[in-house]
């Protein structure tokens, strides 16, 4: 039998407080190697269905930690266009397959799971690194956004928070978080106007190209950029880097490949771990520091979160049993 949990039942189940402590030892078990994850590929999809340019990306991300009940495979839809139509832009589910059998044991709405784990991050990477009070500067305002702002707000003392987006949707998005986190939030119109006087910056974007000037930085920042996966994705700066007194990583070797580092003169060698900061190691040394944090997502993070998950269905019944 089959556990299939949607994402409703993934809601019910799925609370940031519980869910921090869970991949912040899922970051510390990669650290010391006590985990697999091969290599994810990427591949764009949907050319020819209408016309020669493909519509989206899709990922397989697989994962085992030692010890785990099941191992995960998660399969992950990224559609930019999905944005004019009303739907997410990240799909995405994940398989969790029995370590000790290979038989199946269940089949699990990812979306949620992707986009909190990703939030946890940059709660982590703000509990640790950031100074007290968080004046937050969010730029981008999809839901990604909104769940940095949620783990940042359960991790953290947060203060106020600023949103910038082209679009109109940075005003929805100001909005629903001044409600739910009860936390003053406003739109701003630039994000220069974001980024100044903020002490953390968080990015979750889509862009190719610098998403704010790292001139406009105060000392002491903390920057968090979530969005850049490929070569071609890129959302900060030469000047952000150059400012930077330490860059950590959450995938040293992969986040080497993506746009933000190959416009810079950043290798891997010179990437620290961020599972460091969670092991023991200093994160800061001063309170001048500017701090940049790259993620590009491990897939080890949804082994844990997704078996954290189904641990608590298996305790409260939730969820459906079907036969394959």
């Amino acid at each position: 039998m089959v556990r299939i949990l949607s994402d409703a039942d993934v809601a019910s189940l799925l609370d940031i407080a519980s869910l921090l402590p869970v991949v912040r030892d899922a970051f510390v078990k990669q650290g010391r190697g006590e985990v697999e994850r091969p290599a994810r590929p990427h591949f764009p999809v949907g050319a020819g269905l209408t016309g020669d340019d493909p519509l989206g990306t899709g990922l397989i991300m697989p994962a085992y930690v030692h010890g785990a009940d099941h191992y995960a495979t998660k399969l992950v839809a990224v559609h930019e266009g999905n944005a004019n139509r009303g739907r997410p832009t990240v799909n995405a589910q994940i398989a969790l397959t029995d370590a000790e059998t290979g038989e199946p044991a269940a089949f699990v709405a990812g979306t949620r799971i992707t986009n909190a784990r990703t939030g946890c991050i940059g709660g982590l990477s703000a509990a640790e690194l950031a100074q007290s009070p968080v004046e937050l500067a969010l730029v981008g305002a999809g839901t990604q956004a909104r769940w940095q702002a949620r783990c940042i707000a359960e991790a953290t003392e947060l203060e106020s928070v600023r949103v910038y987006s082209p679009s109109d949707s940075k005003r929805e998005c100001a909005a629903e978080l001044e409600s739910e986190l009860d936390v003053p939030t406003r739109a701003v119109e630039s994000p220069r106007d974001a980024v100044s006087n903020a002490n953390v910056v968080v990015t979750a974007t889509t862009a190719t190209s610098p998403v704010f000037p790292g001139d406009a930085l105060e000392p002491g920042t903390l920057v968090v950029a979530v969005g850049a996966y490929t070569a071609e994705m890129r959302e900060l700066d030469r000047a952000t880097f150059e400012r930077a007194d330490e860059v950590l990583a959450d995938v040293p070797g992969e986040v080497a490949e993506i746009g933000d580092l190959r416009a810079t003169d950043f290798a891997e060698d010179d990437l620290v771990p961020l599972s460091d900061v969670f092991d023991g190691r200093p994160g800061r040394d001063a309170e001048s520091e500017i701090i940049v944090v790259e993620s590009v997502g491990s897939a080890v993070l949804d082994a844990a979160a997704s078996e954290h998950v189904l641990e608590r269905a298996e305790t409260t019944g939730n969820g459906r049993d079907v036969e394959l």
